[in-house]
């Protein structure tokens, strides 16, 4: 199977990878030769679950689903992951074959570096290998959570976490173009049940829902309706990376300038 990513020029970025930006420069300068710039096409597949990962993604503007699929068939997102986080790093802290299809959720750019390269660097003790754990402690939290949600919580609430969630790896965007059935899929639920839930939320003047795409109109009332699932995982995350509690808007082209990447 071919690689599910296209080779971009190196050119900067409006935004970075914040895992990326916050490690110490003389990390940064090392790490710049063995980064290098993807495009990331939606619904790609990146790795699959047991099957040996080959690179680390860090994304850019792209998001990542972490996917779930049972001997049946059944599948459900078990994490989300933005420019707050990378994909594969459990394959390259000795985990070889990943327990997750990692599937692109949406499109955009990202920075990759293979397995083997990533697991050398950390093998240096330091504050980017701390960074990466406390980052791996955050997205294993993000699963526990995911799980307790799907099982206790009501399908509105998890729609309004989920809502919330990719708002929060979207730049600053109000608006998403994801279907009803990429999202029943994704929360492994009928896609009657997202319509049902997705007309209330807009009946309550928090959504606007079209074919295809969804506009939050009011996001302060889409956290008051979600589950506290939404507020523990900021919680944990500022507790963990408290230099920004949302994983976005943190990185600049300008303070990502130590980490160039290479075609």
């Amino acid at each position: 199977m071919s690689l599910p990513v296209a080779a971009t020029p190196s050119a900067p970025q409006p935004r970075a990878n914040l895992l990326l930006v916050q490690m110490p420069e003389e990390d940064q300068a090392r790490w710049s030769g063995q980064l290098e710039t993807v495009e990331l096409l939606k619904g790609r597949v990146l790795f699959e679950a047991g099957a040996p990962a080959t690179h680390v993604y860090f994304p850019i503007t792209a998001i990542v689903s972490l996917i779930h699929t049972t001997h049946s068939g059944d599948s459900a997102q078990v994490a989300m992951i933005g420019s707050e986080g990378a994909a594969g790093l459990a394959a390259a802290m000795g985990g070889e074959s990943p327990a997750c299809r990692a599937v692109v959720q949406r499109a955009g750019l990202a920075f990759r570096m293979r397995v083997p390269l990533v697991r050398e660097e950390l093998m240096r003790p330091g504050a980017s290998t701390q960074l990466l754990l406390r980052y791996l402690q955050s997205l294993i939290s993000q699963i526990a959570h995911t799980a307790v949600c799907n099982r206790h919580h009501s399908l509105e609430r998890q729609l309004c976490r989920w809502l919330l969630l990719c708002l929060d790896r979207q730049h600053g965007h109000c608006e998403l173009s994801v279907t009803q059935e990429l999202i029943a899929n994704l929360l492994g639920v009928r896609r009657e049940g997202v319509t049902e839930s997705a007309q209330r939320l807009q009946a309550a003047g928090l959504i606007r829902y079209s074919r295809g795409h969804i506009a939050v109109l009011d996001r302060p009332g889409l956290e008051a309706r979600a589950c506290e699932c939404y507020a523990l995982l900021k919680q944990d995350f500022k507790r963990l990376l408290p230099q920004d509690p949302d994983g976005v808007n943190a990185a600049t082209s300008a303070t990502f300038a130590p980490i160039a990447v290479q075609a």
